[in-house]
């Protein structure tokens, strides 16, 4: 059975997650019944991050093994022409080796979240952003944000249903970038590692916009993250925000 991997890229919005369920829509029962259009059958795709509901994707990356060998360019126009309307899409498609394994074979995991800051309401973003009415501080947040990067217990920023068998994780890489947009500013959140905790990138998000905000020292960041106790993290960010925006691997399966 000849394996494929997928590109994707999802709003996230209509979901009720990445993972099938029985009564609600979800991003893997949709790719499933497109499959399924093709060749008829059960099939099951794993994905390299099961996202929450309402979270976004510009890069997930997925596999599945089908019956029969496919060019790669016509299956990727033929997923997504099953796909519609969902707003799913498959950006490209490769045959890889069956040791091949979305989950387990990534080295990283990359995550973006958007947040604006401005009065207005938002429009053309609407649903795609974390927006609030206050000013923040860029280098409060960065000089919060120093204090995570590592290897750290964790358990100060992960939800308390988080099923991971530990809270020790390594935190790569956290930017956080700003550019002017009309009536105010959006704000980049860049967080890299090789695998995340759930909840753990809209807790530390959450808790940097205190910083930002005022309501936090940035000493407090660390303070909160040794205490391993969740009651000391800052409020859980909207989901909306949030972006699976990359997945690396040891040979790129889309080079």
């Amino acid at each position: 059975m000849p394996r494929y991997a997928f590109q994707i890229e999802y709003d996230g919005g209509p979901f009720s997650g990445w993972q099938r369920q029985t009564d609600h829509p979800s991003v893997q029962g949709a790719i499933e019944a497109a499959l399924a259009r093709l060749e008829p059958g059960p099939h099951t795709i794993a994905a390299a991050g099961r996202t929450d509901a309402g979270v976004h994707a510009t890069a997930q990356v997925a596999h599945v093994d089908l019956q029969k060998s496919w060019d790669p360019f016509r299956l990727t126009e033929a997923i997504n022409h099953h796909l519609r309307p969902h707003p799913v899409a498959i950006l490209a498609c490769a045959e890889v080796p069956e040791d091949f394994h979305a989950r387990f074979s990534a080295g990283e995991r990359r995550y973006l979240f958007r947040l604006v800051q401005r009065r207005a309401p938002m429009t053309f973003s609407r649903g795609q952003v974390w927006q609030v009415r206050n000013p923040l501080d860029i280098d409060a947040m960065r000089a919060g944000a120093a204090h995570l990067i590592g290897h750290h217990d964790f358990t100060t920023f992960r939800s308390t249903l988080c099923q991971a068998k530990s809270p020790l994780k390594t935190l790569d890489e956290i930017t956080i970038s700003e550019q002017e947009i009309p009536g105010g500013v959006e704000y980049h959140f860049r967080l890299r590692a090789r695998s995340f905790l759930h909840n753990q990138v809209r807790s530390i998000v959450g808790t940097l916009e205190r910083v930002g905000a005022g309501s936090w020292s940035p000493e407090r960041v660390g303070s909160a993250l040794e205490a391993r106790d969740r009651a000391a993290c800052g409020p859980v960010c909207p989901p909306q925000g949030l972006y699976l925006a990359g997945v690396g691997y040891p040979e790129d399966p889309f080079a």
